[in-house]
């Protein structure tokens, strides 16, 4: 364990004579099964894309294809169920509980020709979807006052390191995780993790989910953090992690709002990452500044949105886990984070309650990067082969049409639908693809 975690863990203790004594979390604990709860979730997901101008559907199998046989559509159909028991803590100056998981993926419709790009099923070894898969974990947790430590496998959400759940299961991770509440306005966390389990995976040993780099897996990573809010209209967070003999990678985070009136409000957004190569550099050199900046306009049941997004470095923005990607430019298709690239966003979103019809929410994206130059990659690294040019530039427009059943005995059930495009030159290593997405979800909670 590193001597940064090692001290961060420590923090939360210092002055335990003072905290046991105060009003807590623990103090209030009713016991192991008295504030226990338990979740299920429903949920289908259908996915297409259509690749357009020569690009295809990268799945396993169809990479043992020449090119004229590859599909130029994916399409996966799936139903996935999720269980989540959440135990309450036993009490005592210490208190002791289990939180346990158990998810299920089922194939409703796809192909060895479809199926790898979506990642909404399990693929085997020649790229044929699996009819169905399965993985399940439970994580042991501690706490003492207003401080928890967790150990097993668990969800896990920071910006350097955190679980997604955009696809039909969500992502796990395996390893040690504290959180520290002691401060009413400031929480801190640290983690150590030993590997990570993709969305559509049912092994727990494949180490961890990168999205970009193709070189050999560090096998730990490191997280520290503090995220303050002394208001509700004011939020900071500072976070540095280390993935092991690969990179150190720090997080810089804002979020600044100010209500004009009842009807009216600003806010911006601020995203940052610094990322520079360490130990055995197993990635290859990397020396990347990654940051966006959002400014926000509410006026009733009206939101618009403008961004900036910008890469300095030559090397594309990198993470482990699927969703540590807090950057506003990641959207549908593209993460927009291409070496030395710039973009830009536009967005609107409407909310239809105000129109009669509430649970309806509307929204409409448009995201244009260029300036890409991928030439200075390190050859000898994670990144050569994704083929950046110089002069990429490329597009995306994003609509989506969510709602939310308010009332009655399918209170919660939501349902999504998405429609996006992207399109690019060849100096950037995103494909031409037109996406039709629909997503039902119905969820189920209680107590015992």
């Amino acid at each position: 364990m590193s001597p940064l975690l090692r001290m961060t863990l420590a923090l939360p203790w210092l002055g335990i004579s003072a905290l046991a004594a105060a009003e807590s979390a623990q103090s209030q604990s009713n016991g192991f099964v008295q504030d226990s709860t338990w979740s299920l979730l429903n949920r289908s997901v259908f996915d297409q894309r259509d690749y357009r101008h020569g690009a295809s559907n990268s799945s396993a199998r169809n990479a043992y294809k020449p090119r004229s046989e590859r599909s130029g559509k994916a399409e996966e159909w799936a139903y996935g169920l999720m269980g989540s028991v959440q135990s309450g803590f036993t009490q005592g100056l210490i208190g002791v509980g289990v939180d346990a998981h158990a998810y299920l993926g089922v194939q409703l419709d796809s192909g060895g020709g479809r199926a790898g790009k979506a990642r909404l099923l399990g693929v085997d070894n020649q790229g044929h979807p699996k009819n169905e898969y399965s993985r399940g974990g439970a994580a042991l947790k501690l706490r003492l006052s207003n401080t928890v430590l967790s150990y097993g496998e668990q969800r896990v959400k920071t910006p350097v390191f955190s679980s997604s759940d955009s696809r039909l299961l969500p992502e796990t991770a395996t390893g040690l995780f504290l959180t520290s509440n002691e401060i009413e306005t400031l929480k801190l966390v640290a983690g150590h993790f030993t590997e990570s389990t993709d969305r559509n995976a049912s092994s727990h040993d494949q180490g961890f989910v990168v999205n970009y780099s193709n070189a050999r897996k560090g096998n730990a990573f490191d997280l520290a953090g503090a995220v303050w809010n002394p208001s509700s209209a004011v939020s900071a967070s500072l976070y540095t992690s280390r993935y092991e003999d690969s990179w150190n990678q720090h997080y810089l985070g804002s979020t600044l709002s100010h209500a004009l009136d009842d009807r009216r409000s600003l806010s911006l957004d601020l995203n940052l990452y610094r990322t520079t190569d360490t130990g055995k550099a197993l990635s290859g050199q990397i020396d990347n500044t990654t940051w966006s900046l959002v400014s926000r306009y509410n006026h009733g049941p009206h939101g618009f949105s403008l961004g900036w997004q910008q890469v300095d470095g030559n090397t594309p923005f990198d993470y482990v886990t699927r969703g540590a990607i807090f950057i506003s430019n990641a959207v549908q298709l593209s993460d927009f984070n291409a070496p030395n690239e710039k973009s830009w966003q536009a967005r609107y979103d409407l909310n239809m309650g105000a129109y009669g019809v509430p649970g309806l929410n509307l929204t409409a994206l448009y995201v244009r990067g260029f300036d890409i130059d991928g030439s200075h990659v390190d050859q000898r690294g994670g990144y050569a082969y994704l083929g950046y040019g110089r002069g990429g530039k490329h597009w995306e427009r994003d609509l989506e049409a969510r709602y939310v059943v308010q009332s009655g005995k399918a209170k919660g059930t939501a349902f999504s639908l998405r429609h996006n495009v992207h399109r690019g030159n060849t100096a950037q290593a995103e494909l031409d693809a037109d996406q039709i997405r629909l997503a039902v979800e119905f969820p189920l909670t209680g107590g015992f």
